[in-house]
């Protein structure tokens, strides 16, 4: 937001910003004052350099509708032009969860728009690029969103993107998920064995070839917690729901979740460099 020190400044910038909306939007004199319902020559009289008044709040808000932008930036109290729900529909978007496919390509979308940038992941389970394939066709086998064929082919997508991305990726993962794939209780209960073992040799052997690239942090739940989320670099973050995905656009937002997440890995039990060995005292724990 612009800083006014004065009336006449003030009213100089709503000068300007009207008159740039005006040419924006296509939008006359004449057409303004008919929509706003006064004289051509109150705009004309606004528009005068020589005039250091402001208009009243009827004539603010109507040019405002009129021209598609919002009081506060012909005010300069804001330097983003859109109205308020122009504003929230590019900033916050909810969308339903239907189809596990179509959601994937979405987020897989904000994955590539996010190149480049740091990737700050906290999965509901484990992270699908490093489940192996009879892990996921027990886990898919029950849902009717997708099958084991698709996901383990949407994995295995992820996994060849991470190994030819520039980005860094961050996963924080609290230390009961993998206790539950160890011990083969919770989320994992009626898991073979061999299975459970397979797992964590295969997540042994991924993160050992994407090290340092992908980095893991295992962090304790009850000291701190996080809804599954994905902050993809400064430009989206998205909360996940089960039934919905709630992506932020705005800056605020992407910072204060970045800071969440940054807040895990302080707080996270073991360094990056020191998961592989949790991992392998976690496996020779399988029952």
């Amino acid at each position: 937001m612009l800083e006014i020190s004065d009336k006449r400044g003030r009213a100089t910038l709503f000068r300007e910003r009207l008159a740039a909306g005006m040419t924006l939007s296509g939008t006359s004199r004449a057409a303004l004052a008919r929509a706003i319902g006064i004289d051509r020559s109150t705009i004309s009289q606004i528009l005068s350099a020589e005039d250091g008044r402001m208009p009243g709040a009827h004539v603010v808000a109507g040019a405002a509708q009129t021209l598609g932008v919002s009081a506060d930036w012909l005010l300069g109290l804001t330097d983003r032009p859109e109205q308020a729900g122009e504003l929230l529909a590019t900033t916050l978007s909810i969308s339903e969860t239907g189809r596990a496919t179509e959601v994937d390509d979405q987020i897989f979308r904000w994955h590539e728009e996010a190149a480049g940038y740091k990737i700050r992941h906290v999965p509901a389970t484990l992270p699908d690029m490093l489940k192996t394939t009879a892990l996921m066709d027990w886990e898919y086998r029950a849902t009717f969103n997708e099958t084991p064929h698709q996901a383990i082919a949407r994995a295995e997508a992820r996994r060849d993107w991470m190994r030819s991305t520039r980005c860094d990726y961050e996963i924080a993962l609290p230390f009961h998920e993998l206790a539950a794939l160890s011990e083969g209780s919770g989320y994992y209960f009626g898991l073979d064995a061999d299975t459970r073992r397979e797992q964590f040799d295969w997540f042994l052997d991924a993160y050992d070839e994407l090290y340092p690239t992908l980095r893991v942090f295992v962090f304790d739940a009850r000291r701190v917690f996080s809804a599954p989320l994905t902050v993809f670099g400064p430009k989206i973050a998205a909360i996940y729901l089960g039934r919905y995905n709630i992506a932020f656009r705005d800056r605020d937002r992407v910072q204060a979740l970045t800071r969440h997440f940054d807040w895990l890995i302080r707080e996270s039990l073991s360094s990056a460099r020191q998961v592989p060995v949790l991992l392998k005292d976690l496996r020779g724990k399988v029952a």
